[in-house]
């Protein structure tokens, strides 16, 4: 597999210093994020910044494998607002193609329990999802609908059910046990039980627990305030995630492509090692689980084949 760094990692960085940072720790490829006034992002439709961004990820070894818009509108009912919210999802497909990207993560909508109308904004989340597919299969580009909290797709089953009303090859899950976890969703099989086939992207981080019996609280998309967090962010393998089971079951499904450490560092530097050490020690982790997997995977079929 291939294992990438995620710019929410690197918010005291540009992009291409971020490239440079992630070649430095070991990292094959880069997610990048796609916003205005952040430094480690991408503005939107700069044309000039994407173009040299690719040239370092180029020189560097670090292909830009994905995009991250933190655009959420497009399950508003006003049409004016949806349309300006698919308009910007289809800048950043214009951008991954440019830089060479081949997924661009996608908000399921905004959306908080207790909300009104839930039809009507989950049929403009699919009309919206159904707009951008044709233009993503034009320029090669999958929409990862992620497991997110603040989202209409919170859930693994929500998520499966979006991807699978919207009906294109170019929609797809991105699956973040990280996010199922701490919001007392789907645990590892269930996840995959309702959405293992469907996954198209992967968001790989580490937590801990203060308070496994506090409710989940977050009052936005992007991010859990400090004052609601039940949870504290750790480097992959510090944490309570059970990383060797998820990798079994991605190997289960045929998922062999991109796990990106989304390091939390923009969010909470507080839980957290310094970016350079955190990535690095992060990949050092996973391969070790994967090698171990299929080292065991290898002698299992060698005690069938005897």
């Amino acid at each position: 597999m291939i294992i990438a760094g995620h710019t929410l990692g690197t918010p005291d960085h540009t992009v291409p210093d971020a490239l440079k940072l992630f070649a430095r720790a070991g990292l094959d490829a880069a997610e990048v994020i796609y916003q205005n006034d952040y430094l480690s992002g991408l503005p939107v439709g700069d044309a000039r910044a994407a173009a040299e961004a690719a040239r370092v990820a180029e020189g560097e070894g670090v292909p830009i494998i994905g995009l991250t818009p933190y655009t959420t509108a497009i399950n508003a009912i006003d049409e004016s607002a949806r349309g300006a919210a698919v308009d910007e999802l289809r800048s950043a497909i214009d951008i991954a193609r440019a830089v060479g990207a081949n997924r661009v993560r996608v908000y399921s909508g905004a959306w908080q329990p207790g909300q009104q109308e839930h039809a009507a904004h989950w049929a403009q989340l699919v009309r919206s999802f159904q707009e951008l597919s044709g233009p993503a299969a034009d320029a090669g580009v999958v929409l990862c609908a992620e497991n997110h909290f603040g989202t209409m797709t919170q859930t693994a089953r929500d998520t499966a059910a979006l991807v699978r009303a919207v009906d294109s090859p170019s929609v797809r899950v991105l699956y973040d046990q990280a996010n199922l976890t701490f919001t007392h969703d789907e645990d590892v099989d269930d996840a995959f039980a309702v959405q293992g086939d469907l996954i198209g992207h992967v968001h790989v981080k580490d937590l801990v627990f203060k308070d496994p019996n506090a409710p989940f609280v977050a009052s936005e998309t992007a991010r859990v305030h400090a004052e609601e967090r039940a949870v504290a962010s750790r480097v992959v393998g510090d944490g309570a995630l059970p990383w060797p089971r998820i990798l079994r079951r991605l190997r289960e499904v045929g998922y062999d492509d991109v796990l990106s450490l989304e390091y939390e560092y923009r969010w909470h530097p507080q839980d957290l090692d310094d970016p350079e050490t955190g990535f690095r020690r992060g990949a050092e982790h996973i391969r070790a689980l994967l090698l171990a997997i299929d080292a065991n995977s290898a002698a299992q079929d060698a005690e069938v084949r005897s």
